[in-house]
């Protein structure tokens, strides 16, 4: 099953770093079949219900809320999806 991964937030530098975390986290867990979408769209997000950002969605379910993680403790928040 395809894994679609979405970093949200306007394009600030914790939104860039959690987006570049999300790359490399899923790297080390060697997913091959994802989807990383970056959404910058404030409607879109807010649509979403997403009020504080940065944020990081999985398959339409927001895992995380208005913080950065590190590449590897992502790693270990993305091992239950």
């Amino acid at each position: 099953m395809k894994k679609i991964v979405e970093v949200f937030g306007p394009g600030c530098a914790k939104c860039k770093a959690l987006k570049k975390s999300a790359e490399e986290a899923i790297e080390k867990l060697a997913w091959t079949e994802v989807e990383l979408r970056y959404v910058t769209n404030m409607e879109e997000y807010i649509e979403r219900g997403i009020m504080s950002t940065p944020s990081l969605a999985i398959n339409g379910n927001v895992i995380l809320s208005g913080k950065y993680l590190s590449s590897e403790k992502l790693v270990e928040l993305l091992k239950n999806y």
